[in-house]
């Protein structure tokens, strides 16, 4: 394998194939992205539910109805604080005729309020995805917002609005992520090498990754069936971007270290490649198989996530291995200028470098500082012992869109849950199953409101403010109530709510023990040690929680958000665990290299010195990546973002330049433990404050 290894680094840096594959790659990588392109989604309405969920069964269910298709919208007409007068009520009589006749004649009852400030009309809304629901929507408002008396105003609301509202999100969100992620990349990627030119090489190679990403995994998707979200494209961007430029700074930053030691450039990338190939892929698989747990959630959307983030991954490891390499020893040293690297300059692990003179303040009082970090982390974790999930569809957005103002204006005149009712489905028989919903604890009104091919959908109107305890127990009854009767299920927004709820605390019980037993065995497979993965698994884990804790101090006290969405500590946990365990891969296999020949404590203060550069500079670039997610308004990813940023952060600034360090230099041999030290080494490690040697060796 060794033999091969040569081969394979030696033919992808000679003279001419350098070139001719780099060339190759980005060829055949356009020739797929501009012919066969990504794969178009086919939305269902059970997509955003949870597998095997009552919401979602009513949801199948009501796909046999003959209006299949046909959601509601809710056209609200008031003023406030004062009655409608004559002359309002005359207009909105236009209006509805209007609507009236745009449905075929369909009649459209107008409920005016108790206090007389109000009126509403129950739209039907014929839309077989997302896309066309705002389409409808959007000419809806325009409608019904011409020409009315001044003061008098008419909103949209209801499920189909909600939807359009969502839909809107998204908008242009792939293009604004990608130009904004791309962007930070690059300013970093400037900031990093100080080179004028170096940084386009990786920014290139990445860019094309992640778009040959974007297509490779939505076939991949299309094609095994598992559906995705328009969330899903965006977040692989920023994972591609993400993980590809901490793979790519990675394998720069050791051709840089052998351009030191050697005049061939070629020679200088086969040697930097050979020693980084084993970290990256390490890494890779690492995250990949974290990511594909994901296939295990209760949630379709979350399948695909982690199915298209294994695709996105494995392409950016793919480039950085095969392509960047081949790409760089085509241009000469010069592509660093000004900070030109030359043979006989010190290497990072024997420079005097922040990272060294760090590593070396660490072996001298490891104690102390495992100590120090350990009651900060632990401080920041106990910040997070009040973490409550769950947000309502108001809470859900960054901005509030016109469908959620409408419905708290509605919830001032009429029953809070006129505008988005539960949904009751079944193939009972009708008016028994409506005289049991009107029966309900918390039930104020039901009507049936379609029947066909057997089905009949009864809608449901719950006492209590949406997204309240209230109106949760009022489902969790109603379903008991109708707990005896077959093939009846309740659906709607507040009963998905309560199905996500719990569905989400069963993917964590479940997915998360999965990821740290994954990545424990992975570590244990590359370091061949028991006790290093040990430790470094309990350290990713730390990071986590104290990152939660920081987070949700940001979040109670800056941002003004009283609960997580039930998605984020699943979503944060899977990328922060898993690109956690980069910077750990990074830093321990080069300090095991180093301890080979300067013993364990020198080895990690080397180790420590030649790579704390590039994880500051990944660490860094990678959580000002996530935070790009903030540029979408929903609260669910900018929950993620913030968290995964923080956790990033501390891993890179804290947790590996500190603990990780320290941890190891305390235990001495047995943090390689059963793994034996090479016997080339001297029996006592040489002091870390010895001088170093211009040259290095």
């Amino acid at each position: 394998m060794a033999d091969l290894g040569v081969r394979l680094t030696s033919r992808l840096t000679a003279r001419w194939w350098a070139g001719a594959i780099a060339l190759l790659a980005l060829l055949l990588s356009g020739l797929v992205i501009g012919v066969v392109g990504q794969a178009e989604r086919s939305p269902s309405a059970t997509d955003s539910l949870p597998i095997g969920s009552d919401s979602s069964a009513a949801a199948a269910l009501r796909e046999r109805l003959p209006q299949q298709d046909e959601s509601s919208a809710v056209v609200l007409f008031s003023r406030d604080g004062t009655a409608l007068s004559d002359a309002d009520r005359t207009a909105i009589g236009t209006k509805v005729q209007s609507l009236t006749n745009a449905q075929g004649g369909k009649r459209l009852p107008v409920v005016p309020s108790a206090d007389g400030t109000a009126q509403l009309v129950v739209v039907p809304v014929a839309a077989a995805d997302a896309t066309r629901a705002a389409e409808v929507v959007r000419d809806l408002r325009d409608v019904v917002k011409a020409g009315l008396p001044s003061g008098l105003t008419a909103q949209v609301t209801g499920p189909a609005a909600v939807e359009a509202d969502l839909a809107a999100v998204f908008e242009g969100a792939n293009v604004r992520l990608l130009i904004t992620t791309a962007s930070i990349v690059a300013l970093l990627l400037v900031i990093t090498y100080r080179s004028p030119v170096l940084w386009l090489i990786p920014l290139t190679i990445i860019g094309v990754a992640d778009r040959l990403a974007a297509v490779l995994a939505t076939q991949v998707l299309h094609a095994t069936g598992v559906v995705w979200d328009e969330s899903t494209i965006g977040i692989l961007s920023v994972l591609v971007f993400g993980a590809g430029t901490d793979y790519a700074l990675l394998l720069i930053s050791r051709y840089r270290d052998e351009l030191r030691r050697h005049e061939d450039r070629r020679e200088a990338m086969a040697l930097a490649l050979r020693r980084t190939a084993e970290a990256v892929l390490s890494s890779a698989t690492t995250v990949v198989v974290a990511v594909l747990t994901l296939l295990l959630s209760a949630f379709p959307g979350t399948r695909g996530l982690g199915l298209a983030s294994a695709v996105g991954v494995a392409t950016a490891a793919g480039f950085v291995l095969i392509v960047l390499p081949a790409a760089l020893v085509v241009f000469g040293r010069w592509v660093f200028w000004p900070k030109v690297p030359h043979v006989g300059e010190a290497s990072l692990a024997d420079a005097r470098t922040p990272w060294r003179r760090i590593g070396e303040a660490v072996a001298a009082r490891p104690m102390r500082v495992i100590a120090a970090t350990l009651v900060g982390l632990g401080i920041a974790a106990a910040l997070g012992t009040g973490i409550s999930t769950g947000l309502s569809t108001a809470e859900q957005f960054l901005d509030k869109p016109e469908a959620i103002s409408a419905a708290e204006r509605l919830a001032q005149s009429f029953p809070a849950g006129s505008a988005d009712p539960a949904v009751v489905v079944t193939t009972a028989e009708a008016q028994g199953v409506l005289d049991r919903v009107s029966g309900s604890t918390g039930v104020t009104s039901a009507r049936v409101t379609a029947q066909g091919n057997g089905v009949t959908q009864i809608d449901a109107v719950l006492a209590g403010a949406p997204g309240s305890d209230e109106v949760r127990s009022s489902v969790s009854a109603l379903r008991d109530h109708l707990s005896g009767l077959p093939d009846t299920h309740v659906g709607g927004t507040e009963a998905a709510a309560l199905d996500t709820a719990s569905a989400s605390r069963h993917d964590r019980s479940v997915i998360l023990p999965l990821i740290l037993g994954l990545v424990l065995v992975a570590l244990v497979l590359l370091l061949r040690s028991l006790v290093a993965p040990v430790v470094l698994v309990a350290t990713v884990l730390l990071t986590y929680v104290a990152s939660l804790g920081l987070s949700w101090l940001v979040f109670t006290q800056w941002l003004g958000f009283a609960r997580l969405d039930d998605s984020a500590p699943l979503l944060s946990f899977v990328f922060l665990v898993a690109l956690g365990v980069d910077y750990n891969i990074f830093l321990v296999t080069r300090a095991r290299e180093e301890a080979q020949g300067h013993g364990t404590r020198s080895g990690m203060v080397r180790g420590l010195a030649a790579t704390g550069g590039v994880i500051t500079s990944a660490g860094v670039l990678l959580a000002a990546v996530f935070a790009v997610l903030g540029v979408l308004p929903l609260v669910v990813l900018a929950q993620v973002g913030v968290i995964i940023c923080i956790g990033v952060l501390l891993d890179t600034l804290v947790v590996r330049t500190l603990l990780v360090p320290a941890l190891a230099i305390g235990l001495g041999d047995a943090f390689w433990w059963p793994r034996r030290r090479s016997g080339a080494e001297p029996l006592r490690p040489e002091p870390v404050s010895a001088p170093v040697k211009a040259g290095g060796r």
